[in-house]
């Protein structure tokens, strides 16, 4: 019998297992909203999968059923692989969660950067070309005191561009008691090597003399480095040569003296009732010739390599081919710049940069946070977990002030699984990030500021925590 003779009722099922044309499923209106958000292209990709998946399946030309299916495939795929969280960690400059929040005149600056052209390397005045470093350069200089300044990406390109400049070929003479390593394996033996000069180590790993650093400097020596221990801190027995002793060292054998802040900030920290961090402005009025130091921990902004010093040795440093390697784009000099400017406003500072603000919140605050979020949250979880208000030590983070907690407070979650109910607060619409310790799930929060969005998403909890 040819098909033609067939009846329809034995045609029926070799029809409803063919699906139709990719095409013509592109079109279907249960899939406009998809193709909208997530263009033609991913999703005419979803429905070939689709259609090899529900081949022979009588749903095959269910479109809500496509849709659906194609929607569960596309989550991925354009969600955004870096998203928003909160940090309840207890670190407020946690380098694996993006260090510094940036104020909100940095985001607007960024912001209006990124939607036009801009003067990024153009002089209004003359109609020539200008210098991207000038438009933070007139910020760093009135706020450290120094004489020029530079930016890069980063405080490794800062340093590895300073020794680079000033010392390749030749040693460089550094404390025991300072050769750091922080994350990402950043060792300053190694930074030395990279940058093509000799590390000359001077004194013990607790104590260092300046007759230590007098007697190693020879013919070869370039410079005099101090290296801020940003991430340790060595007790007991210490001995280390102050900047106020070793410049006058150092000036009497014609050498610079660099310094590594590390985190580095421009506000005295004492201001807020925080433990002191040396500042660039009290490392450039003791003599340093070159500073080193980060945009995105302590300061406050964008990710950024500071170098600060004298005009001579900056000019030097602008002028190596590296330097271009290592240069900011217009966006996070825009960014950069005006965190800068706040700091011209210093009895506002606290108010207007996230980082001074989060730092010098009283923990009185927090607790009364805390009292209000833990009603919510233990309704939520129900019954199976007990959540109680306990005092929290936080960090800094990224290096800064390694064994000064900040006392804060914490929704303690005590239950079983709390390895799964970790997990569950990471999968909501804004992933929550704490911590587990003492037998509990910690959610530190000094760093919490949008109390409403938080709470909003706890009903996404439900089946979770179980």
């Amino acid at each position: 019998m040819s098909r033609a003779d067939r009846p329809a009722s034995a045609l029926a099922p070799t029809l409803a297992s063919r699906p139709p044309s990719i095409d013509r499923m592109a079109g279907w209106p249960a899939l406009r909203p998809l193709i909208a958000r997530a263009g033609r292209t991913l999703v005419v990709d979803a429905l070939r999968a689709w259609a090899e998946a529900r081949r022979g399946h009588p749903d095959v030309v269910d479109e809500a059923a496509c849709a659906r299916w194609c929607e569960a495939r596309l989550a991925g795929v354009v969600m955004p692989s870096q998203r928003r969280i909160f940090n309840l960690t207890g670190t407020v400059l946690h380098t694996n969660l993006g260090r510094a929040v940036l104020a909100e005149e940095a985001i607007q600056a960024a912001v209006d950067a990124m939607r036009s052209p801009t003067t990024l390397e153009y002089d209004l005045a003359d109609g020539t070309r200008g210098e991207r470093d000038e438009h933070v350069a007139p910020w760093l200089r009135r706020l450290t005191g120094a004489e020029s300044a530079v930016a890069v990406n980063n405080n490794a390109a800062a340093v590895m561009l300073v020794l680079a400049t000033l010392a390749a070929g030749r040693e460089v003479i550094v404390s025991r008691g300072e050769l750091i390593e922080i994350g990402g394996a950043f060792r300053i033996p190694d930074i030395m090597a990279r940058a093509g000069c000799r590390l000359v180590e001077v004194g013990t790993t607790n104590r260092t003399h300046l007759k230590d650093y007098a007697e190693a400097i020879g013919p070869d020596t370039a410079a005099v480095m101090k290296v801020h221990p940003s991430n340790y801190a060595v007790t007991g027995f210490t001995k280390s040569v102050p900047a106020a002793e070793l410049v006058p060292l150092a000036r009497e054998r014609g050498l610079p003296v660099i310094e590594d802040l590390g985190s580095g900030t421009l506000a005295d920290l004492e201001t807020w009732g925080l433990p002191h961090e040396p500042t660039a402005r009290e490392a450039i009025a003791a003599g340093i010739d070159v500073v080193t130091f980060s945009g995105d921990k302590l300061l406050g902004g964008p990710q950024a390599g500071l170098v600060v010093g004298r005009k001579e040795l900056i000019e030097r440093i602008g002028r190596n081919p590296m330097k271009r390697a290592l240069r900011l784009d217009k966006v996070r000099l825009a960014a950069l710049e005006a965190t800068l400017r706040l700091y011209a406003d210093p009895d506002r500072l606290a108010e207007r940069l996230p980082t001074i603000r989060t730092l010098a919140r009283p923990a009185s605050e927090i607790h009364g946070l805390a009292e209000r979020l833990l009603p919510p949250l233990a309704r939520q979880l129900g019954a199976a977990l007990q959540v109680t208000i306990e005092p929290a030590r936080g960090q800094i983070g990224s290096g800064a002030l390694p064994v000064d907690l900040l006392p804060s407070f914490a929704l303690a979650i005590r239950g079983k699984s709390l390895d799964r109910l970790a997990a569950a607060f990471r999968r909501l619409p804004v992933p929550v990030i704490g911590r587990i310790a003492g037998g509990a799930l910690l959610l530190d929060l000094r760093t919490l500021e949008d109390e409403g969005a938080f709470l909003s998403q706890l009903s996404r909890l439900d089946g979770l925590a179980e």
